[in-house]
């Protein structure tokens, strides 16, 4: 019997996606509806023929319902002619599954990501936990498409979360639990039910240390990370020791956007889909019948804008002291800016004045990142990279969104992860 039982439980999770063990709630009220309604409008006006086609924006615009009509096919069009050999896995999970959020067929993209996965091996045992999240959301949208044949991925991937001993990022830890939870859901009938065991085990163990990140106005991690976060701790059939008041997080979140810390897209695309009750698992339940635009009613909440004319000073210094790397410097400059400048306004002043601190940016899905100053460029290889400091603290933001205050001290750290 109790066989039986199991195998009905395991029936009702596939056919659900869901679990039926009581987690906490939240949603956003009526009166500030409002504000997340902003959000999504300023997000679906960053697609344009121009932009990075973004598969983060797509999948938050389809999870809640897209206003314009027409940035969603734009945005759908330009990801269906992707190059598959141009796209990271993670971009590759991503894209496909914003591509069947839109009731369209991902084509080979899915079996080259299965191959992908089939093939993945961790460069060691103790990699840095970043290099986890684009499998996280190759086995997330592999578990949506067949999830029989991504069983054994997934359990082979699992077992290596589980020898991991390096700490996991937010996002990491997010996407491997809604990736784990995808699978512990649809676990076929039959199966061995240590699948289960070895699931259950890999969640309790990531959302314990999500739990751990959870702040006293309930942010989880950062701003940035909490969306993803809200999403895992919704939807996992582990819920951590630590008690998560959803409704506290929401309360902040909102606050958050009044203050119109919310404005670079991917941060949006983040966030939005909490805001609406929809996570990454209700992707293949989206449904794609044709609607009218839909005008969304503004909120009364002014954004905040740059009044002062008047110009600040930035101390702004590059740092190299990695051993290994020939060119070793620590420069310093001050720069003056117009007050509300983001701070790659700073950079190419720096730059103009000083050509010591020439950089270079790259594209993402996040806008704009630095990649190389002073002739000295980020490697994946090596696993170096450039980190923004202000102060002793890393930047949430990028170059492009972060609007520094007068006399701060904002350093690019030549860093290694």
């Amino acid at each position: 019997m109790a066989g039986v039982a199991v195998q009905l439980l395991s029936l009702l999770w596939a056919m659900t996606g869901t679990s039926t063990q009581t987690r906490s709630s939240c949603s956003v009220p009526s009166a500030e509806q409002p504000l997340v309604n902003d959000i999504q409008v300023l997000m679906e006006s960053s697609v344009d023929n121009t932009t990075f086609p973004n598969p983060s924006v797509l999948l938050a615009m389809n999870l809640a319902g897209a206003y314009s009509l027409e940035a969603q096919k734009l945005l759908t069009y330009k990801l269906m002619a992707s190059d598959t050999a141009d796209l990271t896995i993670g971009q590759l999970a991503l894209t496909t599954m914003a591509l069947t959020s839109s009731c369209r067929d991902p084509g080979n993209k899915v079996s080259s990501l299965q191959t992908q996965m089939e093939n993945w091996a961790p460069s060691s045992l103790d990699a840095h936990a970043s290099s986890f999240y684009g499998p996280s959301v190759a086995i997330l949208a592999l578990c949506q498409d067949n999830p029989e044949t991504t069983l054994p991925i997934a359990a082979r991937f699992a077992k290596t979360l589980l020898a991991n001993s390096s700490p996991f990022n937010m996002d990491t830890g997010a996407m491997a639990t809604l990736a784990l939870t995808c699978m512990y859901n649809k676990i076929p009938i039959g199966s061995e039910e240590g699948y289960r065991a070895l699931f259950s085990q890999v969640l309790k163990n990531i959302v314990e240390n999500i739990s751990t990140r959870i702040q006293d106005d309930g942010i989880i991690g950062d701003i940035y990370s909490t969306g993803l976060a809200m999403q895992a701790l919704s939807v996992t059939p582990e819920q951590p020791n630590k008690e998560w008041n959803c409704q506290q997080t929401m309360d902040t979140v909102l606050d958050d956007i009044k203050k119109g810390i919310f404005h670079n897209p991917m941060s949006i695309a983040q966030i939005l889909p909490s805001l609406k009750g929809k996570t990454y698992l209700d992707v293949p339940h989206v449904s794609c019948t044709p609607d009218h635009e839909v005008q969304p009613t503004p909120s009364n909440y002014p954004s905040p804008v740059p009044t002062s004319t008047s110009n600040i000073t930035v101390i702004y210094t590059i740092n190299n002291q990695l051993r290994g790397v020939e060119l070793l410097f620590n420069e310093t400059i001050n720069v003056s800016v117009r007050r509300g400048s983001v701070l790659l306004v700073v950079l190419k002043e720096a730059q103009r004045k000083n050509p010591t601190f020439k950089f270079e940016t790259t594209m993402t899905s996040w806008g704009l990142m630095i990649s190389s100053i002073n002739n000295l460029a980020e490697n994946v290889n090596d696993k170096t990279y450039w980190q923004l400091l202000s102060g002793k603290t890393p930047l949430n933001e990028g170059a492009a969104d972060y609007i520094p205050f007068n006399h701060e001290h904002i350093t690019a750290n030549f860093t290694q992860y």
